[in-house]
């Protein structure tokens, strides 16, 4: 018998009678052909709609509802997708959400990172909370805080999502625990400042603010909060 020519070929290859070598051949050469048409099959469609929009549309829902609020029936209406193509595009409902979650840092949120890049501490604290508070009572935005607010009635089987949402907020406070603590080594904030309890005032802040504004409060309202807030803030050390 002729030795089949890869490997897919060996068990189908042991049925051919020996000696039929012209036979083995055309089964072979049979085999390939058919194996090379399967690999020129396109392998999905392309999309026929624009991910970038449908997951602005999704963000939307996920801020308005909470996780386990927004149902799949919810996501794909406002997305104008059906089920198969958000599976296929973004995977299950949990990926989506991260990469909700993902668009809100870089989008909405985005001001939290750029507040660490002031020169003083008060500045930092000042653009985050003003940041939060313009954020929270933006007409075209949905009251409260996706971080915050995303799960907190979360059951059991969305824990991980619930964790996933914690892990975010404990990053953002450690991101500015780090720069109050390079504050106090600068000298813009004095020596026996807590740069951990500091943060965890500000973040304590921004999570209290979520609710207010959930609740119904203005922007002005918050403002007065943030006003009264930073009068407690520590002096700069004289240098």
């Amino acid at each position: 018998m002729c030795a089949p020519q890869n490997r897919v070929y060996v068990f189908q290859a042991n049925f051919l009678p020996s000696g039929t070598k012209q036979t083995c051949k055309c089964y072979n050469t049979f085999v390939k052909s058919k194996r090379r048409k399967e690999l020129s099959k396109p392998t999905g469609r392309p999309l026929s709609f624009d991910p970038d929009k449908a997951l602005d549309r999704a963000l939307d829902v996920f801020w308005r509802k909470g996780y386990e609020g927004a149902s799949l029936a919810d996501l794909t209406k406002a997305m104008h997708i059906n089920r198969p193509s958000l599976y296929a595009a973004f995977g299950d409902k949990e990926k989506l959400f991260r990469k909700v979650l993902d668009l809100y840092a870089q989008g909405p949120a985005s001001y939290s990172e750029a507040a660490l890049q002031e020169s003083t501490s008060r500045a930092v604290v000042e653009r985050l909370l003003y940041g939060t508070a313009d954020l929270l009572t933006s007409k075209g935005n949905p009251r409260g805080c996706l971080w915050v607010q995303g799960a907190l009635a979360c059951g059991t089987g969305a824990d991980s999502v619930r964790k996933e949402l914690i892990s975010r907020r404990m990053a953002g406070e450690a991101a500015l625990r780090q720069r109050l603590n390079r504050a106090r080594m600068d000298g813009d904030l004095p020596a026996e400042a807590n740069p951990a309890s500091l943060a965890r005032y500000v973040v304590t802040m921004i999570q209290g603010m979520s609710i207010q504004a959930a609740g119904g409060a203005t922007r002005s309202e918050l403002r007065r909060v943030i006003d009264i807030a930073l009068q407690s803030w520590p002096s700069r050390r004289n240098v």
